[in-house]
């Protein structure tokens, strides 16, 4: 088994335009809590969910008032947005987004006249991770053919995720800094000596997954969803998702049967669920299987149930539970 391979199911209509030119327009700003998204003595940023919410504060600092479009524990990839969302949307001077996560937020910022719209996924190099299924009917999919059903938008979406790799979100944090740098230049020194803290933050993470992930017993980690694509690439792991893309989605028997040879033959011991979404279909699993269970969290939502207070404590926590399901030494 490849040791960077990562595979999830087919979606449609969620396809993502490969890394983009830094665009460095203005965000837009939506509060999901009913607060105002804009008119503040502050630079005012929109943040679409939880990861783009802590770069806008961490480079922001004192200078900006964010809000965030996907309130704490609610599900990001299916988020609707309200008439007055969309509305408020137009008072913020910035919004910061991560272009195909989130469809709802995509035409939203396509049709504000906002002056600054910060696309994540344009700040660094996205990736197709390929399918989480692995019976085609018997078909052979050559690489020609995956070129042409990506071509005619029904091949692999490429994978938004890039917030669980620290080295890309470190790409993406130097291209936001950049953007408020550009749009509120009186602040410009502080949004940069901001960015290098937290540049240092992120490469002290990316070396803990390294060196604690270095040796371990297994490579193979099943989730409930297919989140950690960039993460097992970084590392040399192997993630097998229970589901595809969408958290909610539906395994097949097929894939079921799948993953509980594979546990076997690759020396698994753990099925990890997330907080944000039911994990009943990853403790079914598990039981059956005869194996423990735990929280991965993709990030994308920050509760009282999380195994930490921001992106770097619950990334710790992260490592903590691979370390352990994976038998580091």
């Amino acid at each position: 088994m490849s040791v960077m391979n990562v595979r999830r199911r087919r979606i449609s209509g969620i396809a993502v335009t490969a890394a983009t030119a830094l665009g460095l327009g203005t965000l837009s700003a939506c509060s999901s809590d009913g607060s105002a998204a804009g008119n503040t003595d502050k630079f005012d940023v929109v943040a679409s969910f939880y990861p783009m919410e802590y770069l806008a504060e961490q480079i922001g600092g004192d200078h900006v008032h964010v809000t965030t479009l996907t309130e704490p524990g609610q599900e990001p990839h299916d988020l609707e947005l309200s008439a007055r969302q969309t509305a408020q949307m137009g008072e913020a001077d910035a919004v910061l987004y991560l272009k195909s996560l989130q469809p709802a937020v995509d035409e939203a910022v396509g049709q504000s006249d906002v002056k600054t719209k910060i696309d994540a996924a344009s700040l660094t190099k996205l990736e197709d991770h390929g399918s989480v299924e692995h019976d085609h009917g018997g078909e052979e999919h050559t690489d020609e053919h995956a070129e042409e059903e990506h071509a005619e938008g029904g091949g692999h979406a490429l994978d938004p995720h890039v917030w669980l790799d620290p080295v890309k979100y470190a790409e993406i944090a130097a291209g936001v800094a950049q953007a408020f740098e550009k749009a509120d230049p009186d602040h410009a020194d502080d949004y940069r000596k901001n960015a290098e803290v937290l540049a240092k933050k992120l490469s002290g993470l990316d070396t803990a997954f390294k060196n604690g992930l270095a040796k371990t017993d297994s490579k193979v980690f099943f989730t409930n969803h297919a989140a950690f694509g960039y993460l097992a690439e970084r590392y040399g792991l192997t993630q097998e998702a229970i589901n595809g893309l969408d958290p909610e989605s539906e395994p097949s028997p097929a894939r079921i049967k799948e993953l509980q040879e594979e546990a076997k033959a690759d020396g698994v011991t753990t099925v990890f669920y997330e907080t944000l979404v039911s994990g009943k279909t990853a403790k079914t699993l598990a039981k059956d299987a005869g194996l423990k269970t735990d929280v991965l969290d993709p990030l994308e939502g920050i509760t009282d149930k999380s195994k930490g207070e921001d992106y770097v404590g619950v990334m710790e926590s992260n490592l903590k539970a691979l370390e352990t399901a994976l038998g580091a030494k």
